[in-house]
């Protein structure tokens, strides 16, 4: 009984949450107009501007927290690469935001067809379709291009959430050989309790807390191979997630 009142209460919080999202964003969505207009890296600093503004105005409503640490990571830092564990559906618009810097992120396609989400989606990412082999090299050199602007680059290497017990799961390639291409350093982040706020399972269940986001020591990619970053940069980021959020 007691478990399927918990259930009922989280889907009402999930309710109220997706109102609060939907309707601040209408309220917001006339600051993200002159991104339609503007250059890069303007456009992208402009978007996380008021993305901040939105999501922290969401988090508010919604009933969560938010804390950042290691911010001092990025201090006199090159535009880098940086990585993010990826747990829940919030992980996204809250990772961008609340970064120190300025940043894109790479992104699903279908997620643009959204009604006016999908605008705002589409200024801060790179727009990849994984099912097709031109996209995805399209989506490299863009990324690249992002680097050569001055913005970071953020990238969810494990590509889907995370639904299993294990701390994080296997990393894909493709950020650490953008890191070795550019001769970029990588910045580790993870995000702690996004699972438990929003979970795959139940769905549509949301339960109000702290979010955390640890910026963990830059790596340099300089004398990596792809392999021995990707190796280097998990066992980072699942031993910090280990340790400030055991099982």
């Amino acid at each position: 009984m007691i478990q399927k009142s918990k259930l009922i209460l989280g889907r009402i919080l999930a309710f109220w949450a997706f109102l609060v999202f939907a309707s601040t964003l209408f309220l917001f969505i006339w600051f993200y107009l002159p991104c339609f207009f503007l250059a890069e890296p303007h456009k992208t600093r402009w978007h996380r501007i008021i993305s901040r503004y939105w999501m922290g105005l969401f988090l508010m409503l919604s009933g969560c927290r938010f804390k950042v640490t290691g911010k001092h990571h990025f201090k006199n830092l090159e535009p880098a690469i940086v990585i993010c564990n990826h747990n829940s559906l919030i992980d996204v618009p809250v990772s961008t935001p609340f970064l120190p810097r300025a940043n894109k992120t790479i992104a699903k396609k279908s997620f643009i067809y959204v009604p006016i989400f999908g605008w705002v989606y589409q200024f801060g990412s790179v727009i990849v379709d994984r099912k097709s082999d031109q996209s995805r090299r399209a989506s490299f050199e863009e990324m690249k291009r992002v680097l050569g602007n001055g913005l970071d680059m953020l990238i969810y290497p494990e590509g889907t959430r995370n639904k299993t017990s294990a701390p994080l799961k296997s990393f894909y390639d493709g950020a650490f050989k953008l890191a070795i291409d550019t001769k970029k350093p990588i910045i580790p982040v993870v995000l702690l309790n996004t699972k438990k706020i929003l979970p795959a399972y139940p769905v549509a269940c949301f339960k109000p807390g702290k979010i955390q986001m640890d910026i963990l020591a830059p790596i340099s990619s300089e004398g990596h191979t792809v392999q021995t970053l990707k190796q280097l940069a998990f066992d980072r980021m699942s031993a910090h997630y280990l340790k400030y959020n055991p099982a």
